[in-house]
């Protein structure tokens, strides 16, 4: 049975957790149709010339927030072929297009979700990337060029914040954030258009860009399916990598008090995961790539600075402990701060 009539026949929808504030994406919902057979419906909608904000959708295929990014990403057969015995895949799925916008019918994915990975899923997760990324890739034109810079230099971030001292005495702030913190931050913020162009420069590969746990699907044959490619681009080698590991700890998927744990183990199993894929490039500049990337985050402490008065928090759209969500960013931010400033000292 196809993608598209079985949702024809759909008798129940269930909203799934994803990112509401991305004007893309006009709903994500699993449909279950007569027979209890299920699948993934995801709706996309094209830009309106009203939308703003850091989220709004474009036209322009290289922009990082491409609306028919995923379309494509379905539709290329090359794709697949490159994905194959990495230990990855790409979901099945039906495209419906329509004036306005589009839909995705898609595979849904029985297995253990990224949200609940052992060590082992994430080693996995970071060997298969590694495959994938050792092979070349055909030069499209839909697939994002600047992601990194474009995504991260575009929100209206309250910088002032840093220098702010009533803002860093903030319980929530002042109760559950290292010290020194505050100091290395300013430290990356000044140096952020450095650590921009230092990535910019190292190796490329096609990337993900959004590679994170609330992406990844584990099967029971141990094959990991990675969702939401709506980002995928250009990027250094390894940077997909460094956005994964602290992403798990900033939404509450990951102790932080083990990201070191995580980020050794997910950089190991990558170059590993390159090596078996036939690259010989210099490992160094991967790990380079894994640390310098962290200045994609330069924006989220300001942010949180500003929010740490709010009654309430969420971590990935859900409702969350503060003092637990603020301590775990807290450790997280610090880690990114050190990897960065170890780029640093390392590229000079």
């Amino acid at each position: 049975m196809s993608f598209s009539r079985r949702a024809a026949g759909a008798t129940n929808a269930t909203t799934l957790r994803h990112n509401p504030l991305n004007a893309v994406t006009a709903t994500v919902e699993r449909i279950t149709d007569a027979a209890g057979h299920t699948l993934i419906r995801k709706e996309l909608q094209q830009p309106t010339a009203a939308a703003e904000g850091p989220w709004r959708a474009s036209e322009d295929p290289r922009h990082w927030n491409y609306w028919r990014r995923e379309l494509e990403v379905y539709r290329d057969d090359r794709l697949r072929e490159q994905l194959a015995g990495t230990g990855l895949v790409l979901p099945e799925a039906e495209v419906e297009e329509h004036p306005g916008g589009a839909v995705l019918y898609l595979e849904d994915i029985e297995g253990r979700p990224g949200t609940a990975f052992t060590l082992d899923d994430h080693a996995a997760l970071a060997r298969g990337c590694g495959r994938w990324q050792s092979r070349p890739a055909d030069d499209v034109p839909w697939t994002s060029v600047g992601f990194l810079r474009d995504y991260s230099t575009t929100r209206d971030v309250p910088w002032k914040l840093l220098a702010d001292d009533a803002a860093w005495k903030k319980p929530l702030i002042a109760d559950n954030w290292p010290a020194g913190l505050r100091s290395a931050w300013i430290e990356l913020v000044a140096h952020r258009n450095e650590l921009l162009e230092l990535v910019e420069r190292l190796p490329r590969a096609r990337c993900h860009l959004d590679l994170w746990v609330c992406n990844a699907i584990r099967r029971p044959t141990g094959e990991i399916a990675l969702l939401d490619w709506a980002f995928t681009g250009d990027g250094a080698m390894g940077e997909d990598i460094g956005n994964h590991i602290p992403d798990a700890v900033f939404d509450l998927f990951w102790p932080a008090e083990r990201i070191a744990e995580l980020a050794e183990t997910c950089i190991a199993n990558y170059l590993e995961g390159l090596r078996e894929g036939g690259w010989r490039g210099d490992p160094d500049l991967v790990r380079l790539a894994v640390m310098a990337s962290g200045v994609k985050y330069a924006w989220l402490l300001p942010g949180l600075l500003g929010r740490a008065s709010e009654p309430t928090h969420n971590a990935y759209h859900q409702q969350a402990d503060s003092q637990y969500l603020f301590h775990q960013r807290g450790q997280a931010l610090s880690f990114i701060a050190t990897w960065t400033a170890e780029a640093l000292r390392t590229s000079n």
